[in-house]
């Protein structure tokens, strides 16, 4: 390949606790606290990742079956805390490797976001990044005073002007308002400090934010709709997008789309990095990696309840009302409309055995590490993002300590970070 491929993880179902049903766990009576989210970071910097995108949502999910009990019984995305939280202690532990968060615009106010964003790209120095999600389902939006989510496309137009917002909201202040001047005195040249007045169909800001630029201005902006409308909306915004594709075949499909989106939006399409969602799984040998992959899919045969309930709860779609072994009808969503689309056809029972994110890599360092080159020579770009939701110690290690060096020995990632800020680093290939 001319140049490498990205590498970041993806924290699925956020900050909660993870792998607390399995051997390598660790202490799970301490799963509030931040150590694993650290040792993530650390480890992930030392491979040279991009960045690490962390998942919420705020609500205890009761789609499936129409209650939270199996949602609880499982920890399944829920308890979550917030992630916002976790990305000071990550950022004082490492210095170079890209921290993103979600928040929902369905959820925040648009000064409440842009103010706390523009802080943590302040205080990590440059290092902060959002992703930019409306909200899903009906109970997260019943607990911000809603008695339920907006309609799929409705949420993109407020998202959009939410965005919009926010973004110039971080460059009220110009580049040299801040003047510092002990003598005259003068802190910041008011002239160079702009009010929005901003009146929109949906929010109204007057502006402006009440802290300068920070290092990126505009921090690094992440999207995962895969929808027409989320698409679109990825086009106009997103500095990096993440996907999942069913196969290698149909990743350049899905890259090529993407471009073509952002051509259709006047924008420069190596601006936006595509990384598609994918389960790499390495041991010593072949079989011990197949091994370990028969574990885990046999848990997902035998505890189908919980991974329906995760499958409920992105779709919007309680399967527990439709026959096990049935191919499912036509389904609608007002969730997350690029979830339902992979289901089309599928039983509930092959729904819950693909309820997890991600093309499943599995052998040993050296076969994964050209499983992926192949595949991203397939797609054509731009990386991977991690996903293993009940990640641990040990799998961390396996990843950053085993698969990527054997990437870098390849040249197929890369071994230091070129700039001192996350945008920099991003489209620095």
């Amino acid at each position: 390949m001319d140049r490498p491929f990205h590498l970041a993880w993806f924290v699925s179902r956020g900050y909660g606790p993870k792998a607390w049903r399995y051997e390598w766990g660790g202490d799970q009576s301490r799963w509030m606290m931040p150590d694993l989210f650290v040792d993530l970071a650390v480890s992930m910097e030392r491979a040279g990742f991009d960045y690490v995108m962390m998942e919420d949502s705020s609500n205890v999910p009761y789609t499936h079956k129409g209650t939270h009990d199996d949602y609880l019984k499982y920890a399944m995305a829920t308890p979550k805390l917030d992630p916002a939280v976790l990305v000071p202690y990550m950022a004082m532990a490492t210095k170079r490797i890209g921290l993103v968060t979600t928040m929902s615009t369905t959820e925040y106010p648009p000064f409440l976001l842009a103010r706390l964003v523009n802080t943590l790209d302040h205080v990590t120095e440059g290092r902060v990044g959002w992703n930019m999600v409306t909200g899903s389902n009906d109970g997260g939006a019943q607990n911000y005073g809603l008695d339920r989510q907006f309609e799929h496309d409705e949420r993109y137009d407020r998202a959009d002007e939410f965005v919009e917002i926010v973004t110039r909201l971080w460059e009220s202040w110009a580049p040299d308002a801040v003047v510092m001047d002990r003598e005259a005195p003068l802190f910041a040249d008011g002239a160079k400090v702009q009010a929005l007045h901003y009146k929109g169909r949906f929010h109204q800001v007057r502006g402006p934010l009440s802290a300068p630029r920070s290092p990126q201005v505009r921090p690094v902006l992440c999207q995962a709709g895969g929808s027409p409308r989320g698409r679109q909306f990825a086009a106009r915004w997103s500095d990096t997008i993440i996907t999942s594709a069913k196969d290698v075949a149909s990743m350049r499909a899905t890259r090529d789309r993407i471009r073509a989106d952002a051509v259709a939006m006047g924008r420069d399409p190596d601006g936006i990095k595509v990384l598609f969602l994918i389960d790499p799984l390495v041991d010593h040998s072949p079989e011990a990696a197949e091994h370990r992959r028969r574990i885990l899919e046999a848990d997902v045969a035998l505890h189908v309840d919980q991974h329906l309930a995760s499958a409920s709860r992105l779709s919007g779609i309680d399967f527990s009302r439709f026959p096990l072994d049935e191919p499912l009808p036509k389904l609608t969503s007002n969730g997350h409309q690029s979830v339902v689309d992979r289901f089309v056809g599928l039983t509930p029972r092959q729904v819950a055995g693909r309820a997890e994110l991600g093309i499943r890599f599995t052998g040993t360092v050296g076969q994964v590490a050209g499983m992926m080159a192949e595949a991203m020579q397939e797609a054509g770009g731009d990386g991977f993002l991690i996903v293993h939701a009940d990640f641990t110690r040990r799998y961390i290690a396996e990843i950053c300590d085993g698969l990527v060096p054997e990437l870098q020995r390849r040249g197929l990632t890369r071994r230091r970070y070129e700039h001192a800020t996350f945008r920099d680093n991003l489209l620095a290939f």
